[in-house]
C-alpha cells in the first residue's frame, strides 16, 4: 500500500525534513496531529529509516500504513550508538505506550490452590479467594502452573475428580471410567476410609508444595518404615504412588536431558493479526507459557524483536538461552540488552532440527491456537498456512490463494476452473468457471493462458467481486512448464503475484511444488502439505464438473437439431435462453417458440421431443 497527499496531506513536509535528517544512530518519535506521539522506533540511521516511511512509491504493509496516514509530524533524539538506540527506544515505550508500537500488558491475576473443607476434601485451581473456610495455597502469577499442578497431583495420587459428593454418594452407582483405568482410588466403592483418604490428600499437598524429589524422599521412608511393620499392602501403595511421581516427572522434562532454563518465542499470523507465544522452561520442566495479540502484521523480523524487548522490559527473570522460531535482524544488538539486564551472556538461536527445533514448533503451535480464537480459524488451518509460507519461502502466509486447472474433452469442450481459498478453507461464491473460446484444439498452456488473462483483465475492470482481490498466492494444477508460460503474462499485467505449480505423481496425487527450474518438496510440511492436497483435489473436481457439465450441454444442443427446423443456431439460441435442460423442459410452446423464433409448428414439434413424444 502506497502513501499519498490524499492519504496524507502533510507528506511532502515530512519528506522535506527528512532530507536533512543526521545519518546518525537514534530514535524517531511518530506524532499524529494532536501531538500525541503514536510509534517510537530505533535506527542505526536515522535518515535511512525514517525516509523509508515517506518514500515516494514505497509499499508498506497495512500496520505501517495506517500509521503513517495519521504521522503529522516527528520528532527524533541521536545516540551514540544502536545499543544506546535500544535502550532508549525500551524507555520511550515504557514512557508514553505508543499505539502503534507492540505493548504487552500483563493482565494476569492471581490464581489459588484450594483445598475443599469437607469430610472427602478436593484439590481444585480457582480465580479468588473465598472465606468458604476451604484451605487456599498461594497466590501464585501462573494460572497455568496452577492448574498443571492440580492436575498433575490429582493423576499422581488418583483423586477423584468427579461430580460426586461423598460420602453421600458412595456406593451408588457403578464407578466412572477413571477408576476403571486405575486413574481413580475409587472412593464411591467404599473400603476407603475418610482417614486414609484425607492422608492422600495431605501427601498431594506436600507435593504441590515440595516437589516431586521431596515427595519421593518422604514417601519412600514412609514405604520402608510400613514394610519394616510387615504392613505390605501399605508399603506397595507406597510404591505405586513414587512410581507414578516418577512418571510424572519425567513426562514434564523437555526432550533433552540438558536441564537448563530457557525461553522459546514463536509468532502465528493469520487474516492480518499476529500472536506471539513464549513458553518458559525452569531446571528442564515446562513452568508457565505466555501468548499476547501483537496487534496488526508488521514485518516479521522486527514483530519478533519488539515481541523480546517489551517481554523482558516488563522482567528480570531473563534465563541464559533463548530460541527462536524465526531469525530477527539485530540478534547480537538483542544479546547484548539482554545480557547486560540479565548481569550474564544470553544466547539467542534458531533451532534447525531435533529437541530445540520441536519446541519451538510447541510454542507456535501455542501461538496458533490462542490466534485462531481471535480470527475464527483452527489452530491447524493457521500453522497450515504458515508451513507453507515457509516451504515456498513466502514473506507471509498467504490470506487469499487462488488454483487453477485445465479440463477437457479431446480438443471439444475445453474449460478451466478456478478455485479460491481464504484463510485456509474454501470461498465458493469466488469460485469461477472459464470455457476456453480461443482454442481448436488441445493447448494446456493456452488454455491456461488465455484463462489468467481473463481473471486479471477482470481483476483491472473492477465489476465483478470474486475477481476484485488479488491473491496472495496463484497455484496451477501443472509442473514447471505452466509456471514457466504464466509467469511472464502475470509480470507483463504487472501483477506480481508468487506463482507455482502442482506436480503430482504416477498415482495423480499431490508430490511437490514448482517453480521456474526446481520443485519444492512439501512432504516435510504436513500440514502444508494436507492442505495443498485439498485445494489440488478441489480444483481438479470443479473443473471437471464443469466439463461434464458444458459436455452434457453441448450434446443436448446436438439432439434439438433432430427437430425439423431446428438448425444449430436456434439450438444455441435455446440453450442460451434458457440455460439448462429442466428449464427447457418445463417451458410451453409459447416461450419456446418466442425464445428461438420458432414457428408454431415447430415449437410443438419441439414441444413433443422434450416430451417423450414419438417425433423423438
Amino acid at each position: 500500500m502506497y502513501i499519498t497527499e490524499k492519504d496524507n496531506p502533510g507528506i511532502e513536509a515530512l519528506r522535506e525534513k527528512t532530507s536533512k535528517l543526521t545519518s546518525s544512530p537514534g530514535c524517531y518519535l511518530m506524532k499524529d496531529r494532536t501531538g500525541k506521539i503514536i510509534y517510537v522506533g530505533k535506527a542505526k540511521n536515522l535518515k535511512n529509516r525514517v525516509s523509508s516511511y515517506f518514500r515516494r512509491g514505497q509499499d508498506h504493509l497495512p500496520k505501517v500504513w495506517k500509521m503513517v496516514s495519521l504521522v503529522d509530524d516527528y520528532d527524533f533524539i541521536v545516540t551514540d550508538s544502536e545499543f544506546e538506540a535500544l535502550l532508549l527506544e525500551c524507555s520511550l515505550i515504557k514512557q508514553y505506550s505508543p499505539k502503534y508500537n507492540i505493548l504487552l500488558k500483563d493482565d494476569k491475576g492471581y490464581c489459588y490452590i484450594r483445598v475443599s473443607d469437607e469430610e472427602f476434601p478436593r484439590l481444585t485451581a480457582v480465580l479468588q479467594k473465598e472465606e468458604d473456610g476451604a484451605h487456599y495455597i498461594g497466590p501464585y502469577i501462573s494460572s497455568f502452573t496452577v492448574r498443571q499442578a492440580v492436575s498433575e497431583a490429582n493423576s499422581v495420587f488418583k483423586l477423584p475428580t468427579c461430580t460426586k459428593k461423598f460420602p453421600r454418594d458412595i456406593g451408588k452407582g457403578r464407578p466412572c471410567l477413571n477408576n476403571h483405568i486405575d486413574k481413580c482410588m475409587g472412593v464411591c466403592k467404599g473400603g476407603i476410609t475418610a482417614e486414609e483418604y484425607r492422608e492422600t490428600v495431605r501427601q498431594a499437598v506436600e507435593y504441590i508444595k515440595n516437589g516431586s524429589k521431596a515427595s519421593v524422599e518422604r514417601l519412600t521412608e514412609q514405604m520402608n518404615a510400613a514394610a519394616e511393620q510387615l504392613d505390605f499392602e501399605q508399603a506397595a501403595v507406597l510404591r505405586d504412588r513414587i512410581n507414578a511421581i516418577s512418571r510424572a516427572a519425567d513426562r514434564q522434562k523437555i526432550v533433552t536431558d540438558s536441564g537448563r532454563d530457557m525461553d522459546i518465542f514463536a509468532i502465528s499470523e493469520n487474516s492480518g493479526q499476529v500472536c506471539g507465544s513464549v513458553l518458559m522452561y525452569r531446571d528442564g520442566r515446562l513452568f508457565d507459557k505466555y501468548t499476547a495479540m501483537l496487534g496488526l502484521s508488521d514485518e516479521p523480523a522486527r514483530m519478533r524483536e519488539s515481541f523480546i524487548t517489551s517481554f523482558y522490559s516488563q522482567r528480570d527473570d531473563i534465563p541464559p538461552q533463548l530460541l527462536l522460531d524465526e531469525p530477527i535482524e539485530d540478534t547480537e544488538l538483542i544479546e547484548r540488552f539482554l545480557s547486560e539486564k540479565a548481569d550474564r551472556k544470553v544466547k539467542i538461536s534458531v533451532p534447525q532440527r531435533g529437541a530445540p527445533l520441536r519446541l519451538t514448533m510447541l510454542s507456535k503451535s501455542n501461538a496458533s491456537e490462542q490466534l485462531s480464537l481471535k480470527v475464527g480459524r483452527s489452530g491447524r488451518e493457521i500453522a497450515a498456512l504458515e508451513e507453507l509460507a515457509k516451504a515456498l519461502a513466502l514473506e507471509k502466509p498467504p490470506r487469499f490463494i487462488e488454483c487453477y486447472d485445465i479440463s477437457n474433452f479431446g480438443s471439444s469442450d475445453m474449460t478451466c476452473g478456478m478455485v479460491v481459498y481464504e484463510n485456509g478453507r474454501p470461498r465458493k461464491d469466488f469460485y469461477r468457471k472459464f470455457s476456453i473460446k480461443t482454442l481448436a484444439e488441445q493447448n494446456d498452456y493456452g488454455a491456461m493462458s488465455e484463462a489468467i488473462q481473463r481473471r486479471f483483465k477482470r481483476f483491472f475492470d473492477g465489476e465483478d467481486e470474486g475477481f476484485s482481490t488479488l491473491p496472495d498466492l496463484i497455484l496451477l494444477d501443472g509442473g514447471k512448464g505452466h509456471v514457466n508460460t504464466i509467469t511472464p503474462i502475470v509480470r507483463s499485467m504487472g501483477i506480481t503475484v508468487p506463482i507455482f505449480g502442482l506436480v503430482k505423481d504416477s498415482k495423480h496425487r499431490t508430490r511437490a511444488a514448482a517453480a521456474g527450474d526446481r520443485e519444492i518438496s512439501l512432504s516435510a510440511y504436513k500440514k502444508a502439505f494436507a492442505l495443498v492436497t485439498a485445494i489440488q483435489d478441489e480444483v481438479h473436481r470443479y473443473a471437471v464438473s464443469y466439463t461434464r457439465a458444458k459436455h452434457s450441454k453441448n450434446a443436448f444442443a446436438v439432439s434439438l437439431t433432430k427437430v425439423k427446423g431446428i438448425g444449430e443456431k436456434k439450438a444455441a439460441k435455446l440453450m442460451s435462453g434458457f440455460k439448462t435442460r429442466a428449464a427447457l423442459e418445463a417451458a410451453d410452446e409459447a416461450a419456446l417458440a418466442q425464445t428461438a423464433g420458432l414457428s408454431e409448428q415447430t415449437a410443438h414439434e419441439l414441444y413433443i421431443f422434450l416430451h417423450g413424444g414419438e417425433d423423438e
